[in-house]
């Protein structure tokens, strides 16, 4: 009986190096943060958010995000990320993309290097610091870009070709009538996660968008679905598929 025993052993000994090579031809793992392959034929769409985030209203957002299982990129103002870094930590963690609004949310045109450096590269440094990387896409206040922001950008700008204007009227009923009327394949969207009525009207768009056959996706994965390369300084307003 012990010899039979040890027969075992020594069978099991000898199968260890083929165990082992086996294993080291399997395909890796992906990593977390990685930009997962969306579909090109199916219709995309990319919500965006500016000005947060903001602790009264940010939060219900990201919890109406979750329960429908949409990714959102969110452009961060900088101050208001130091007050509030565990929502941004959360973002992260929920699979949200991350990008620049400014430290103070002024206007980057006509600015010398000095003062960009300390809208953006502050704004980029803080993120990086909290998060760990140093990826982000920049979105310019009130849309605008010229020479001088597009040198010294230091990273894709991303503009919209939706816009509610949430921020002028309030009426939730008015800005979900305005995206879902307006919305192609291929479109960002502008709202504000700082106001109650944008998130109301954000969470029924995603509803009625899904209705339609919509898939949401972030800037980021939009253009990757689209074959699109993101080039620093360069200036995109959505990603229509080709005809």
């Amino acid at each position: 009986m012990a010899r039979r025993n040890w027969s075992w052993f020594w069978l099991i000994l000898a199968l260890c190096p083929l165990m082992l090579l086996l294993r080291s031809h399997l395909p890796a793992a992906a990593p977390a943060d990685a930009v997962q392959p969306i579909a090109d034929s199916l219709k995309l769409v990319a919500l965006t958010f500016d000005d947060g985030p903001k602790t009264r209203t940010t939060p219900r957002l990201l919890d109406g995000l979750d329960q429908r299982g949409v990714k959102a990129t969110f452009f961060l103002i900088g101050k208001q990320v130091e007050e509030a870094p565990e929502l941004v930590t959360r973002m992260a963690q929920s699979g949200h993309q991350l990008g620049i609004h400014t430290y103070d949310h002024v206007a980057l045109t006509g600015l010398n290097q000095a003062d960009f450096d300390a809208q953006v590269a502050r704004t980029r440094q803080t993120l990086a610091a909290l998060l760990g990387y140093d990826d982000f896409l920049l979105r310019p206040p009130y849309g605008t870009v010229d020479d001088g922001v597009k040198r010294n950008a230091g990273s894709p700008i991303i503009l919209w070709s939706v816009d509610p204007e949430d921020w002028h009227e309030r009426s939730v009923q008015r800005e979900v009538a305005h995206i879902v009327s307006k919305v192609t394949d291929g479109d960002i969207i502008l709202m504000h996660d700082i106001f109650p009525e944008s998130v109301d009207a954000a969470l029924q768009v995603i509803d009625q968008l899904h209705q339609a056959g919509y898939t949401f996706v972030t800037v980021e994965e939009l253009f990757a679905a689209r074959g699109v390369t993101l080039e620093p300084g360069q200036v995109y307003r959505n990603c229509p598929p080709e005809e």
